[in-house]
């Protein structure tokens, strides 16, 4: 009976601790400055620290910071639950070329675009993408995609995927190639520098060679999205996909290093490979293309 008794007459002084009005002034306004900012990283910092500096208010000031988080959340996902399928948007568009005069005449244009929507139970993500290349009056580079991936999320980091892609590129070997396919992906790393996505499902891929012949099969495919924040305006990314199957199997990867410029406009570097194991007689098996250009974020 002691135990209750001993419970009941403490009651008030948990309550207190927990009473924000209990933490010091001065840690109080730092703690304020830090939840209006909205940064979780700032947040949890001062949070450290101030319960260091006021052992007595460590109570309060987690209570303060969990009633924050549970509003963040709620109006997250309030907002999320109200937005229309064209809210809630965001993208890259890339722009790169050249042109040379004199010895020798070459144009060439670099251009992509990718979008994704992260809504409370579906992220869609688009891309597009074009390399073209003349030189001496002939073109001598001429690669198209278009790519659109939907996930349904099963929980913060598992999700089921779908995947329907287009490419053309007559300097690999086909005029075509269509690819379909479905599976599960998962997020290995979901932090602030750190992010990286794992996937793997079966595949369907039909493609036109130049040579006049088509090509029909099951395949498995496998894809790796990895972004590693170096510094508040550098990051480097590392994305990679390949399909596995009987005939020709291809593998891409690009790895890429961003660099803001002024708000939202950064410079890029990237370097692309495409292998492809069986292509048609008088092709290289590996393509390879470097790119720099302006990256625009929205």
């Amino acid at each position: 009976m002691r135990l209750p008794l001993l419970l009941v007459a403490a009651a008030p002084m948990l309550l207190a601790n927990a009473d924000p009005a209990s933490i010091p002034p001065q840690i109080k306004t730092m703690l304020d400055a830090a939840l209006a900012s909205g940064n979780e990283g700032d947040v949890a910092t001062i949070m450290k620290y101030a319960g260091t500096a006021s052992p007595d208010s460590k109570e309060a000031i987690a209570k303060l910071v969990d009633d924050w988080k549970k509003k963040r959340n709620e109006e997250k996902t309030a907002k999320l639950q109200e937005a229309g399928f064209f809210d809630l948007w965001s993208g890259r568009a890339e722009l790169g070329g050249f042109i040379s005069t004199g010895n020798s005449e070459s144009q060439g244009v670099s251009a992509s675009l990718a979008l994704t929507r992260n809504g409370l139970d579906w992220r869609q993500k688009f891309k597009a993408q074009v390399d073209y290349q003349r030189s001496l009056g002939v073109t001598s580079r001429e690669h198209y995609l278009a790519a659109w991936e939907p996930n349904w999320k099963i929980d913060d980091r598992s999700y089921i995927y779908g995947s329907g892609q287009f490419e053309s590129d007559r300097f690999l070997g086909y005029t075509t190639r269509y690819s379909v396919s479905a599976g599960a992906g998962y997020s290995a790393l979901k932090g602030n520098r750190l992010k990286l996505d794992l996937e793997l499902g079966p595949a369907y891929r039909a493609t036109s060679f130049t040579d006049g012949e088509t090509e029909r099969s099951i395949a498995a495919r496998g894809s790796v999205d990895f972004a590693w924040k170096l510094s508040p305006g550098l990051q480097l990314t590392q994305n990679a996909s390949a399909y596995v199957e009987r005939y020709n199997s291809t593998v891409t990867g690009t790895t890429a290093l961003n660099a803001k410029v002024l708000g939202p406009l950064s410079a890029q570097l990237s370097y692309n490979v495409q292998y492809e194991s069986m292509p048609p007689e008088g092709r290289v098996t590996t393509d390879q293309i470097s790119r720099a250009g302006l990256v625009y974020a929205f």
